[in-house]
């Protein structure tokens, strides 16, 4: 039997209005997305109960152990957008450059710092984009202003940079 490793099982964008932006599972289609959405949820109250002795822009670490398989870790940006990665312990089957990295063995905070970059540099380049408006995905301003629409990102671009990220992140990976 080969040993796993720990991989990303999901990562969530939760808007300032703790509206979920986007939501990518991993590996996509095998993992109940509803239970995941339940999960983030979750996430809000641990954001909320910290927020006080944080400032933006910072990296909340683990916020919560879901199970033994399961841990939850947050960042909070400068504009209230929430990122969650939700890392499985047991998520992917090793490989030999795994074998090699004693971070596969466990896993730190640091570990997921990289998420963290990768994501926030995909975002500022979303918000980068003249025809994105980061109000229309607001519940509070759609409603206000009568629009009927998605308040999730659909941006093919933003959305294929968090799979590439949450395919390619490995304990120890320094850079995405």
């Amino acid at each position: 039997m080969a040993s796993l490793v720990p991989g990303i099982a999901c990562i969530g964008v939760i808007g300032k209005q703790n509206n979920p932006l986007h939501i990518s599972l991993f590996p996509p289609g095998e993992r109940p997305s509803l239970e995941f959405s339940f999960m983030l949820s979750s996430s809000l109250d641990i954001f909320e109960q910290r927020l006080p002795h944080k400032m933006a822009d910072q990296d909340f670490g683990l916020l919560q152990a879901i199970d033994e398989r399961l841990a939850m870790y947050g960042y909070l940006t400068n504009t209230g957008v929430k990122f969650v990665v939700i890392v499985d312990m047991e998520g992917r089957p090793a490989t030999v450059n795994d074998s090699k990295n004693p971070a596969a063995v466990g896993l730190r905070d640091s570990d997921v710092k990289p998420v963290f970059r990768a994501l926030q540099t995909a975002y500022v380049n979303l918000l980068r984009n003249p025809f994105y408006d980061p109000d229309e995905h607001m519940p509070s301003v759609a409603k206000a202003q009568n629009r009927v629409g998605s308040t999730q990102i659909t941006s093919q671009k933003f959305i294929q940079e968090v799979n590439r990220i949450g395919e390619l992140w490995r304990p120890g990976i320094t850079q995405l």
